[in-house]
């Protein structure tokens, strides 16, 4: 059983944007309350503080940091500069800087996001290996589902092949129980008569 099965379009699009986000998206996933800008405010500089907040708004439209936190759309760094009062060029560098690994850890801890590890890891496993059993979804139907199911339960999506390798990696599982399963059975000249 092949290991990728998404396309090199599906991967290139996962994690990141894709368009930019429109007025309403903006508003729902970008938009600073007074708590976040108070938060934001406390970060040393404009460019920590314009760069905490971007960070905030991408893990709310992606549910993901980016590796690159200064790869969003113009139209998010204008948003958000806005509402903190600075310039959008303030962000300049941030990506380049340690402080962002602070700022994802404060975000992590203060908004209920959760890292995709040991515990995330099981109970997603768990959860497909049931699911690839009784409904034999293909791999890239049982990908969006699970995609769906971290967004739902706010833990950070893992890289594209993390997700690609372990559904893979389940199906197969499911796959040698089934035929372990058909190989046990008996054959018609074997059952004993009734």
């Amino acid at each position: 059983m092949p290991v990728s099965f998404l396309t090199t379009e599906q991967r290139s699009r996962y994690g990141v944007f894709n368009a930019v986000p429109d007025v309403a998206q903006l508003g729902a996933f970008f938009r600073l309350d007074a708590d976040d800008r108070r938060r934001a405010m406390a970060a040393n500089g404009a460019r920590n503080q314009l760069g905490w907040s971007v960070q905030l708004g991408t893990a709310r439209f992606l549910n993901c940091f980016l590796d690159d936190p200064e790869d969003v759309p113009a139209a998010v760094v204008d948003y958000v500069a806005e509402q903190l009062g600075l310039q959008a060029a303030d962000l300049k560098g941030y990506g380049s800087k340690e402080a962002r690994w602070d700022h994802q850890e404060q975000i992590r801890g203060g908004y209920g996001f959760t890292a995709f590890e040991g515990e995330q890891w099981f109970a997603l496993a768990c959860w497909l290996y049931k699911r690839a059993w009784t409904t034999g979804e293909r791999p890239i139907v049982l990908f969006d589902l699970a995609t769906h199911r971290l967004v739902g339960a706010k833990i950070l999506l893992p890289g594209v092949t993390t997700l690609e390798r372990m559904i893979a990696a389940l199906r197969e599982r499911v796959a040698a129980r089934q035929y372990a399963l058909l190989a046990a059975a008996p054959s018609p000249r074997t059952r004993p008569p009734c």
